[in-house]
């Protein structure tokens, strides 16, 4: 996918998000501070059917949602993680390699990733507008800035 959409229009790309993303379990959401990660993952909750509050769990490191079809959903955030042995001992790893996971900063731990991922790339393109750049990856995730 690659598309250029403002907030309002944001709702309308979940379910090409949901279907292009369908074979990854592990989802990687690469972006600048303040481009809107959570954002687009709230959407995406929202769209899933998520009751609970989706938040930002840059504190928490991981925030558990469960779907309308009662599948569960981590939503982690790893901006403060100092490394990868950080994530494993916080037992992140198992995570990763058995649910469904949305991961905000995973250029923070890439050693810990599973091969497939589907990787979504936010680009700003100005204060109201964003265009999001979709991957699925069969190969370990690497960042577009390296």
């Amino acid at each position: 996918m690659d598309a250029i959409f403002t907030l309002s229009e944001l709702p309308a790309l979940m379910p090409y998000l949901i279907e292009e993303g369908k074979t990854a379990d592990t989802w990687v959401f690469e972006a600048p501070m303040g481009a809107g990660k959570t954002t687009l993952i709230h959407a995406l909750a929202t769209y899933c059917g998520v009751q609970q509050t989706v938040s930002s769990p840059t504190y928490a490191l991981v925030n558990e949602y469960t779907t309308a079809e009662d599948k569960t959903i981590y939503h982690m955030d790893w901006y403060r993680l100092k490394d990868e042995e950080e994530a494993v001992n916080a037992g992140i790893e198992e995570l990763v390699n058995s649910y469904w996971c949305w991961i905000e900063w995973p250029e923070k731990a890439i050693g810990i990733l599973p091969d497939d991922v589907f990787i979504i790339r936010i680009v700003v393109v100005n204060e109201t507008t964003r265009r999001i750049v979709t991957e699925l990856s069969h190969h370990s995730f690497i960042p577009s800035y390296l």
